[in-house]
């Protein structure tokens, strides 16, 4: 049969629906991370990932139990193979599930829903945030407050791993979680479309709570030791600041990241 457009047009929207499905399940690793995750009723599991070399253990029963439940499908690899999809062989634990969260999603998909929504939005960006606990405790903060995204690189500062569940407190799970390649491009194409793009710095005279944005702002959040970057920093049409008393310089980023939230 010859395509014809309306072929095309099909499987072009069928790529698409899938290349989006694909982009919105998160692969967790560890036994316990796993169970924990299976053990949250709204987080819905589309793969199970075992080592066939794992020995029969209780919580391996657990795991496929609940996995059986929701109903995903459940595949056996070898150690090596489980390490490709884990990308951490020495922590993995001969178990990893890709999750299937509606919170996370590439930032170019958050910018095609938003276009329906007529709301200005407010988002982090994670600029080289090295600590695990600190990565944790800002997604807890933005789930809790009033943050619509948090842009996570998917290089240069801490990824996803039970560490930051841990310390998430499993609002990961429910986090509005935005993939992004590289920062600066994500930050260029959002200030494109008029987004106010604003970092903390000691030396801006605009205090945090005398900022008011009167549409889209992203708030940049700094890494632990230098800051925000010198070629983000580039990027801000805003700097403001938070007056500290008694000779404090700064505040731990994870704190900062509460203070923005519920502002």
């Amino acid at each position: 049969m010859k395509p014809t457009k309306d072929n095309y047009r099909e499987d072009s929207t069928a790529y698409r629906e899938k290349k989006q499905f694909f982009n919105s399940l998160l692969t967790v690793y560890g036994r316990k991370t796993v169970l924990e995750a299976l053990q949250d009723k709204h987080v819905q599991i589309y793969r199970l990932h075992l080592a066939d070399s794992n020995k029969k253990a209780d919580i391996i029963d657990e795991i496929i139990q609940l996995a059986t439940e929701k109903k995903a499908e459940i595949v056996y690899h070898s150690r090596q193979a489980l390490s490709r999809i884990s990308k951490n062989a020495n922590q993995d634990q001969g178990v990893a599930a890709d999750l299937r969260l509606t919170g996370y999603q590439t930032y170019e998909n958050f910018i095609s829903n938003r276009k329906k929504i007529d709301k200005p939005f407010v988002l982090l960006a994670l600029d080289k945030i090295h600590n695990p606990q600190n990565l944790g405790m800002i997604i807890r903060s933005a789930c809790a407050g009033n943050i619509d995204g948090i842009l996570l690189p998917n290089e240069g500062g801490a990824q996803i791993d039970p560490l930051v569940i841990k310390a998430s407190a499993g609002t990961i799970f429910k986090a509005p979680l935005l993939r992004c390649n590289d920062l600066k491009k994500t930050l260029e194409d959002f200030k494109q479309l008029g987004t106010a793009i604003c970092a903390l710095s000691s030396h801006a005279k605009t205090p945090l709570k005398e900022f008011n944005p009167e549409g889209d702002c992203i708030y940049i959040l700094g890494n632990e030791t230098e800051g925000v970057s010198k070629e983000i920093m580039n990027l801000c049409t805003h700097t403001i600041c938070i007056p500290m008393n008694n000779g404090v310089e700064s505040l731990n980023v994870a704190v900062t990241a509460a203070l923005i939230a519920f502002r």
